[in-house]
Formats: C-alpha cells, structure tokens, sequence
C-alpha cells in the first residue's frame, strides 16, 4: 500500500475551476475564493501562457489538479509517459491535492476522450488497486479517487459500486473526491437513493467535494435520464445533498464546475458564494 507523504489539505472553502478566460480576471481582482482547480492535462506543456498563468495564480491560491486521462480501471498498463508528464507538473504547480476518475478512457493505444463505466467485479478491484498504488507511489502522496456518472450497470457486478468504493479505499489508502452531482445523476439513472449511497460510502475519506449541472433527458422507456455535462448551475437537489453532507462530516473543499457554457467569473462567484454560506454555517455550528 501507498502512503501519502505530502499531505496538504484544501481550505475547507468553496473553489473554482480555472479557466483561461478568466486568468487575467483572477490576477486582477484576486476573488476572495479557497482554491482554484485544473484539470492536469490541460497544463502538461513545457512552455506558453499556461505554465505562466497558471504560476502566478498558484502564488496566490491553493490548487486541485484534477486528472481525465489516466484510464484507472483500464486494462491496459498505465501510459508511462503520460505518467511521467503528470509527475513533472505536479513538481512544477505543487497542488494540495491530486484526483482521479473510477473509470476507464483508453484502449489499444488510442484515448477514447470520455470516462466509461467499469464492471465492479474482483478482476477489476485488483486493477483499479494496482494502477493506485502505482500512481501514489510514483507521484509520492495520496490521491482522491472520483466516483462516476454512469448510465449503465454491468451484469456481472459483483460490488455495489459504494461497496467498491469502500474496498479501493481500504486496499490503497486512497482518498474520495465525492461528486455530489455524479451521485445523483447516476443514482436517478438507476433507480438508487442518493441518500443511501452517500451513507454507504467510508465518509472518512473524502478530501473534496464537487458540485456541478447536469441535463435532463428521458431513456427509451419514459423514466428520466440525466446527463453530467458541467454547463449549467448546479441543481437545487445536489444543493440539498451538500447541505446535508457538510452538516454530517463538517466543512470539505468544495469546488464548483463549469466546463461548458462557461458564464464569466463574477457569476461563478456569486454560485460558489452559496457553498462558502453552508461550509460557514456548519464550520460555526
């Protein structure tokens, strides 16, 4: 197993995700917000705007990297360049914290450019455990695993998927990047509680947050299908799923996402002002 040598926790605040066309907006105006988040592969370039951008922001805010192209439950090995190109980055941004996705997004060499589903079986568990002791032990710290939106369930599961969950984090020491809006997209596809999901997972280990919008749809039968597409505000039913969990574990890191139609950085702020109240609120209580 793993272990985490340079733990540096987020502030348990609200944060955003860092996007290019607000650099300058952030620089300037220097939003009182927690942290700022990027997703890694955006930034694995040797030169341009971004490493500069991105260096004058990490003076001032803490950083989340958050990672699409690992492919964590591929069967593959792990893309040993890709791997290394993740290791340089996080030596340069040195972010509190480093997440993943539970799912697979390469096959055969080519990158799929989506985060697929995994069937919940021994086969997989001992996958998914491999490439996470790998990653933290080349990357030197622990990471947050992200549970996934899903639109179909494998057959041949063997786990619940929180059960699974629950196994990874007892195997490798990893911690939880809990999607409070992938639970309830995924819980509403499938006809689950997204109460009890959340219940059913080891809480202890969760290090962050993220809230997000999704689409609404319905599937060949009539019943409701949601779709994570980050290009919305986030829902009044994910709101409720915050409020109740930071009244159980107490003020987490919680990001906001927006990753399409992306509106301009004071109307994100004004979002993440209502996850700053909650994580107040409880943080006093």
């Amino acid at each position: 197993m793993a272990t985490s040598t340079r733990p540096a926790p987020l502030p348990a605040r609200a944060g955003l995700g860092l996007k290019p066309q607000h650099f300058k907006d952030v620089l300037a105006q220097c939003p009182d917000i927690g942290f700022f988040e990027v997703h890694a592969e955006n930034h694995m370039v040797d030169g341009g705007p971004l490493p500069h951008f991105l260096a004058r922001i990490r003076e001032r805010y803490p950083l989340s990297l958050h990672g699409v192209g690992l492919s964590m439950g591929g069967e593959a090995p792990l893309d040993e360049a890709h791997l290394q190109r993740l290791s340089d980055l996080i030596e340069r941004c040195e972010p509190a914290v480093f997440s993943e996705h539970l799912a697979w997004s390469s096959h055969g060499g080519h990158s799929l450019n989506d985060l697929l589903p995994l069937p919940y079986d021994g086969d997989t568990l001992h996958r998914v455990c491999r490439h996470i002791d790998q990653v933290q032990s080349r990357l030197r710290r622990q990471i947050l695993l992200e549970n996934p939106a899903t639109y179909l369930a494998f057959a041949s599961s063997t786990f619940s998927e929180t059960d699974f969950l629950g196994e990874v984090v007892r195997r490798t020491g990893c911690g939880l990047l809990l999607d409070l809006n992938n639970v309830h997209v995924s819980c509403t596809n499938h006809g689950l509680d997204a109460d009890a999901y959340i219940d059913a997972l080891p809480l202890h280990a969760v290090g962050e947050v993220h809230l997000a919008g999704h689409a609404m749809d319905e599937d060949a039968a009539g019943a409701p299908l949601l779709i994570d597409h980050h290009g919305s505000p986030v829902d009044e039913f994910v709101w409720r799923l915050h409020e109740r969990l930071i009244a159980r574990l107490g003020p987490l890191p919680t990001l906001l996402e927006r990753d399409n139609d992306v509106p301009s950085l004071a109307a994100l702020l004004t979002e993440a002002s209502r996850a700053e109240r909650t994580l107040a609120r409880w943080s006093a209580a």
